[in-house]
C-alpha cells in the first residue's frame, strides 16, 4: 500500500500536486501540517527533488520542531531515509542562517548578536533621553513599534525618513536613524532586521539569491494568511526561477494584522500566480460538528475570505453552553465552578482546558476564582521567563562573551553584581570612547588610558573585564551550562540574588533553570555552543514552552491560543464592546478580524465549548452594562442551550451601552467575607489544618497545627482555604463554605 493511502483525498491531492504554485485552504483542524510533511516526503520518494533542495518555512518554533520530527519519522519508517532532512524553520530562524553566511555583504561582523524586545527598549530609551525628546511623548515601545511597521514593509530609515511630513514623525525618523546607527556600532539586528537584511541583500546581490534558487528548488510556507510584506517579498524572491511553490493557510484564521499580517497575501495568491492550483481542506479532525457548524455559521459572516464548508465524521456533540452571568465574579465563578465538576466527577485532566479573553484585563478576576477552587492553573503571556531581571543580566554577560562590541549588554551588566561603578564612572567612559571612536570592550581592555577615573575604580574595571578573558579560555573546554556556572560562581550571582527572601529564592531558581535550559547544547563543539544557545533564547516564543503533559488549567488571550487544542474550550466576555472590541465597533476591517479571532477560539474546542458574558461587568475602573456577542447571536439556536438567556440579551448592536453604577451584590461579591468566622477550622492544600484565629473582612489569620508552618494571613476570596468545621453553634446562620448559587431555579444551572 502507498504510504500516501493514510491520506484523504484532499490531502492526498495536495501531497501529489508537486509542481507550479499551490494554494492549499486548511480549514481548522484539518491535517495541514499532515499534508504539508507528507507532500515534502512525497517529493524525495518521486525523485523530484534532493531534501536539501527542499525548504519548509513557518512562524514558531513550536511548529517547526513539529514538521522536522513527522518529516524525519515518516522518511525513516516509510523510506528508510537516512539522509540529510530538508530545511525547516522559522522565516527568522532561516534568514538568521542565511546572514551568518553572508553577513559581510548584510553590514554585519560574523559575531553579530540578536537584540530582543527588552533589549530594544533600552537602547531606545538612551536614544530618546540622548536626543532631549521628552518620553512622556514620545514613549520607547510607540517608536519602535513605528520602526517595526517601516520595517515590515521594508522601509530603511533613509526611506522613512523621506516620507515624514509633521513635526513627530521627523522626530520618529530623526530615532530610527540613530536606533540602526546604533546596532550597527554594537555589531547587532533586531528581530524585523533578520527578515529585511536578506530581503535587501537577495535585492543588491543577485548571485546570493540564485544560490538560494538553486539550493532550495521547492519552497513550502505554512500559515500563509500570517505573512508580512517582508516575509511575502521574501518568499516571493525564492520561487521567482522555479515557481515551485506551496502555500498553505487559512484566511478564516488571520488575526495578526496588528502585527503587520496583511491577508491580501492569501486572498490574491492567483493574482501573483495565476497557474495555481487550489485545494480545499475541509475535512475536520478535532472538533465535534456542533462546534464546527457554530464557527462556519460566525464566520460566514465575513466578506474577505476563502469559503470553505468544515466537516467531520464526528455527527452531534454536546450542545454549546451560553452562559449569561450577572457579574464578572458570577462568570468567573461558573468556571471555575464547571472546571472542578469536570476534573472531579469526569476525570478530565486540567491540562485538558483552557479559558480564554479578548484583553489581558480579563484575566485578574478569573485567577482569582480558580485559586479560590484550589484548581492549580498558569497563564500564558504574562512576565516571560527570559525578560525577568535576573536572567537578562546573565545572558548579557553571555552576549559580551561572544560579541565583546556589544556594547549595550556591557552597559547592562557593568555594575550588576554591584561593583563600585557609578553612572559617573560609565559616563566618564562612554564620553572616553565618543571622543576616540573607540567601542567601550576596546576602552575597557586599555582601562589605564582614562586618566579621569581613579586608580581604585580602573581596578574595579580590570577586575570585571578579565574575568570575560577567563571565560574565553574555559569556553574553549566547557560546555554550555558548565560555562554559565562558572560564570555565575566567579560574579558570585548566587550570594547576590538569593538576599534571604522568598523572592531572592525564586531568581535564583529562574537562574538554575536557565542553565537546565543550556544543557542540551553541551553535545555541540564549543565554538558554535553558546551561540547556538543564545540564539534559541533569543527565538524562543511564549507558547512554545507549553507542556501538555502539566497538570494545569491554561489562561491565555485568543491570540494566543492559535495553533493550540483543548478538549473543552471557555470563551470568557462574549459581549460588544469586549469581544468585538469596542473599536472594531465603528470599522468594517477590524471587525472581520475579530470575527476571525472568535473564530479560532471556537474552532479551539475538540469536545465542548462554553460562551460566557456578564450583564454587568467592572473593567478599566468603571461598571459596564454591555450586549451580549453579535458573535454569540450568530450561532443557530438548535445549537446552543442557554443560561441566564432573555429577551434583554437579544438586542440591536447600534450603539454599545456603557453605564457607571453601585457594584450589584450577587453570590460572588464579598463571599470571602461571609464564609468564615472566628473559630472556624479550616484546611489548605498546602499547610494542611489550622484554625481561624481573626477574620477582618476579607483577610483571615490562620493558626496551623503544624507548628513548622505557624501564623499565616490570607485573602479568603482568593486562598484555596477550605472550611471543615465550624465551633459556633448548630444555629449559626454563616453560610456553607461552598459559595452559593444566585437566587434563582437550580434547575437553571446546569453546573
Amino acid at each position: 500500500m502507498s504510504f500516501l493511502e493514510h491520506l484523504n483525498d484532499r490531502q492526498r491531492e495536495a501531497a501529489t500536486t508537486l509542481n507550479g504554485p499551490l494554494l492549499i485552504v486548511a480549514g481548522a483542524g484539518s491535517g495541514k501540517t499532515r499534508t504539508l510533511t507528507y507532500r515534502i516526503a512525497n517529493l524525495i520518494q518521486q525523485g523530484m527533488a534532493q531534501p536539501w533542495q527542499i525548504l519548509a518555512v513557518t512562524f514558531t518554533n513550536k511548529a517547526a520542531n513539529e514538521m522536522k520530527q513527522r518529516v524525519k519519522i515518516l522518511l525513516q519508517t516509510e523510506f528508510g531515509e537516512e539522509s540529510r532532512q530538508p530545511m525547516i524553520g522559522t522565516f527568522h530562524s532561516i534568514c538568521l542562517k542565511i546572514l551568518w553566511k553572508h553577513y559581510e555583504k548584510a553590514g554585519r561582523n560574523k559575531s553579530f548578536v540578536i537584540y530582543d524586545t527588552t533589549d530594544t527598549q533600552g537602547l531606545m530609551k538612551r536614544l530618546i533621553k540622548e536626543a532631549n525628546i521628552d518620553n512622556e511623548k514620545i514613549k520607547p515601545k510607540l517608536v519602535l513599534g513605528m520602526i517595526s511597521k517601516a520595517k515590515n514593509q521594508l522601509q530603511t530609515a533613509a526611506v522613512f525618513d523621506a516620507k515624514t511630513g509633521n513635526h513627530f514623525e521627523r522626530s520618529i525618523a530623526e530615532l530610527y536613524s540613530a536606533y540602526e546607527k546604533r546596532l550597527k556600532e554594537n555589531n547587532a539586528v533586531d528581530f524585523d532586521d533578520l527578515i529585511m537584511l536578506v530581503v535587501h541583500l537577495f535585492q543588491k546581490h543577485p548571485e546570493v539569491l540564485e544560490e538560494y534558487h538553486e539550493r532550495w528548488r521547492y519552497l513550502n510556507v505554512d500559515e500563509y494568511q500570517d505573512t508580512n510584506h517582508a516575509q511575502y517579498t521574501l518568499v516571493k524572491l525564492l520561487a521567482n526561477k522555479y515557481r515551485n511553490l506551496c502555500v498553505i493557510g487559512d484566511s478564516d484564521q488571520s488575526i495578526y494584522a496588528f502585527r503587520g499580517a496583511d491577508i491580501s497575501n492569501i486572498l490574491d495568491f492567483e493574482k501573483d500566480y495565476s497557474e495555481a492550483k487550489i485545494i480545499k481542506l475541509e475535512q475536520n479532525y478535532r472538533s465535534t460538528q456542533v462546534i464546527l457548524d457554530a464557527a462556519d455559521a460566525v464566520i460566514d459572516k465575513n466578506t474577505q475570505r476563502k469559503v470553505k464548508k468544515m466537516w467531520t465524521e464526528q455527527e452531534g456533540g454536546d450542545l454549546i453552553e451560553v452562559i449569561h452571568a450577572d457579574t464578572e465574579q458570577d462568570e468567573a465563578f461558573r468556571i471555575a465552578r464547571e472546571i472542578e465538576r469536570l476534573r472531579d466527577k469526569e476525570e478530565v485532566k486540567p491540562s485538558d482546558m483552557v479559558i480564554l479573553y479578548r484583553t489581558n484585563a480579563q484575566s485578574r478576576i478569573l485567577e482569582e476564582s480558580l485559586l479560590r477552587f484550589g484548581l492549580p492553573y498558569k497563564v500564558i503571556g504574562g512576565v516571560k521567563f527570559y525578560a525577568r531581571k535576573e536572567v537578562k543580566d546573565l545572558l548579557a554577560y553571555l552576549r559580551v562573551l561572544i560579541n565583546p562590541q556589544d556594547t549595550d549588554s556591557l552597559l547592562r551588566i557593568i555594575n550588576v553584581p554591584t561593583r563600585r561603578i557609578g553612572q559617573t564612572t560609565v559616563q566618564k567612559l562612554q564620553a572616553f570612547a565618543l571622543g576616540r571612536s573607540l567601542s567601550l570592550s576596546e576602552v575597557l581592555n586599555h582601562i589605564e588610558m582614562v586618566q579621569a577615573i581613579n586608580s581604585k575604580t580602573q581596578n574595579h574595571l580590570k577586575n570585571f573585564w578579565h574575568l570575560f578573558t577567563k571565560w574565553g579560555m574555559e569556553a574553549q573546554q566547557k560546555s554550555v551550562s558548565e560555562l554559565i556556572r562558572q560564570v555565575v560562581k566567579d560574579i558570585n550571582y548566587e550570594g547576590y540574588l538569593k538576599d534571604g527572601t522568598e523572592e531572592g529564592e525564586m531568581r535564583y531558581e529562574n537562574i538554575l533553570e536557565l542553565i537546565s535550559v543550556s544543557s542540551k547544547y553541551d553535545g555541540l563543539e564549543s565554538d558554535i555552543a553558546l551561540a547556538s544557545f543564545l540564539e534559541e533564547v533569543a527565538l524562543v516564543a511564549d507558547t512554545d514552552r507549553i507542556n501538555s503533559e502539566e497538570s494545569l488549567v491554561t489562561l491565555m488571550t485568543l491570540h494566543s491560543v492559535k495553533g493550540l487544542e483543548y478538549s473543552y474550550v471557555f470563551i470568557a466576555g462574549c459581549e460588544e464592546s469586549i469581544f468585538p472590541h469596542s473599536r472594531s465597533l465603528f470599522d468594517e476591517q477590524e471587525m472581520e478580524e475579530e470575527r476571525r479571532l472568535m473564530y479560532v477560539g471556537v474552532t479551539r474546542a475538540m469536545k465542548k465549548l462554553y460562551l460566557l458574558a456578564a450583564k454587568r461587568r467592572m473593567l478599566y475602573g468603571d461598571f459596564q452594562i454591555n450586549k451580549l456577542s453579535r458573535f454569540v447571536l450568530d450561532i443557530p439556536e438548535a445549537l446552543i442551550q442557554t443560561v441566564g438567556v432573555n429577551e434583554s440579551s437579544f438586542t440591536t448592536f447600534s450603539q454599545p451601552s456603557y453605564k457607571k453604577s453601585q457594584p450589584v451584590q450577587t453570590a460572588e461579591v464579598k463571599i470571602g467575607e461571609h464564609r468564615f468566622a472566628d473559630g472556624d477550622r479550616v484546611r489548605h492544600p498546602s499547610y494542611g489544618e489550622g484554625m481561624i484565629v481573626e477574620r477582618r473582612g476579607d483577610l483571615i489569620t490562620v493558626a496551623f497545627d503544624n507548628r513548622f508552618h505557624g501564623i499565616k494571613k490570607f485573602a479568603a476570596n482568593i486562598a484555596p482555604v477550605q472550611k471543615i468545621e465550624s465551633t459556633s453553634s448548630s444555629t449559626s446562620t454563616s453560610p456553607p463554605s461552598t459559595p452559593p448559587l444566585p437566587e434563582n431555579s437550580e434547575e437553571e444551572f446546569p453546573f
